[in-house]
C-alpha cells in the first residue's frame, strides 16, 4: 500500500526534489502539495512545477479536508512549518519536519507536538550526516581532555537565509555535550590567544554550494578533520522520504533520525 505523502514547502527547491524522487518510489504518493498564500506558483501542479510531468496535485496553501495523508514532510521555513504543525496535530498526521531556523519558542512547540502526533524533527535529514554525528561524538569522547581545540566550518549557498546552519549548531552541541565549553561565532579584532574550550563555528556563503561541514579536533602535532560534502539535495531528499516512510502510521512521539537507521 502507498504511502499518502504531503509535502509542506513544495515549491522550493527541495520540495521540488521531493516530489521528483517521490514521483518514481513506488512505496509513495503524493497527495498534497503546499506552500505559502503568496507563491505565485498557487494552483500549478505540483509535478510540472518539479519538473516531472503532471501529477493532478494543485500547489495549494492549506491542506485539503478530503484528502488522506499518512505523514507531511516539511522543508519550508519556520513560519511554515508552524503554519502546517496544528494542522497536523488536530488531524494527528505524522509529521517529518527538514526546516532549520526556527526560534526556541518554536522549538517547544514543536516538541509539545509529539504528545499529540509522530514527529521527526531533525538538522539534517543526509545519512551520512546522521552518521558523522555519531562519530563527532565519539570523537569528543576520546579527545576530552587531552588538549585539542574545536573549530567548525559550514559552506551554503548564498540563498541560504539561516547562519549557522543547524547542522553546524548540532555539531556544536554534541561536543559541548561532551566536553563542555563556549560557542564563538567567527572571531574579529585583537581577542587575545584562543581561550580553553572555544568551539569556534564559522559559516561561509556563496555560489551554489548545498552543504559541507568540517569538524576540526587540532592540537599542537596532529589534526583530525571530520568533513561531510553534499553533492547534490537528493541526499537530503532521499533521507527526508526513508524518514517518512519510517514515521508514517506510528503512534504520537518525538523520533529522530538515529530511529531511522537504527543507531
Amino acid at each position: 500500500m502507498n504511502i499518502h505523502l504531503a509535502i509542506n514547502g513544495a515549491c522550493g527547491r527541495m520540495g521540488q526534489r521531493l516530489i521528483a524522487l517521490a514521483k518514481n518510489d513506488p512505496e509513495l504518493l503524493v497527495v498534497a502539495a503546499i506552500d505559502a498564500p503568496t507563491n505565485p506558483l498557487q494552483g500549478a501542479d505540483a509535478g510540472e512545477v518539479a519538473g516531472v510531468g503532471k501529477l493532478g496535485v494543485p500547489v495549494r496553501y492549506d491542506l485539503p479536508l478530503n484528502v488522506r495523508v499518512d505523514c507531511l514532510i516539511d522543508f519550508s521555513t519556520p513560519a511554515g512549518t508552524m503554519a502546517v504543525l496544528p494542522v497536523c496535530v488536530d488531524r494527528q498526521i505524522p509529521i517529518v519536519i527538514a526546516t532549520t531556523g526556527h526560534s526556541p519558542e518554536q522549538k517547544a512547540e514543536i516538541e509539545a507536538a509529539a504528545h499529540q502526533t509522530a514527529v521527526l524533527l531533525a538538522p539534517n535529514m543526509s545519512l551520512v550526516v546522521n552518521l558523522l554525528f555519531k562519530l563527532v561524538r565519539l570523537t569528543a569522547e576520546v579527545l576530552k581532555g587531552k588538549g585539542f581545540d574545536v573549530e567548525i566550518i559550514e559552506r551554503h549557498h548564498r540563498f541560504k537565509k539561516d547562519s549557522p546552519s543547524g547542522t553546524a549548531m548540532r555539531f556544536a552541541e554534541i561536543i559541548r555535550d561532551v566536553q563542555g565549553g563556549e560557542f564563538i561565532h567567527g572571531r574579529e579584532g585583537l581577542i587575545g590567544e584562543r581561550k580553553p574550550g572555544e568551539i569556534g563555528i564559522h559559516a561561509v556563503r556563496g555560489g551554489d554550494n548545498v552543504g559541507e561541514h568540517t569538524i576540526i579536533f587540532t592540537t599542537i602535532g596532529e589534526t583530525l578533520e571530520l568533513v561531510h560534502k553534499g553533492h547534490s539535495r537528493d541526499s537530503y531528499a532521499k533521507g527526508a522520504l526513508l524518514a517518512a516512510k519510517y514515521i508514517a502510521n506510528r503512534p504520537a512521539g518525538r523520533y529522530t533520525m538515529d530511529d531511522v537507521l537504527g543507531l
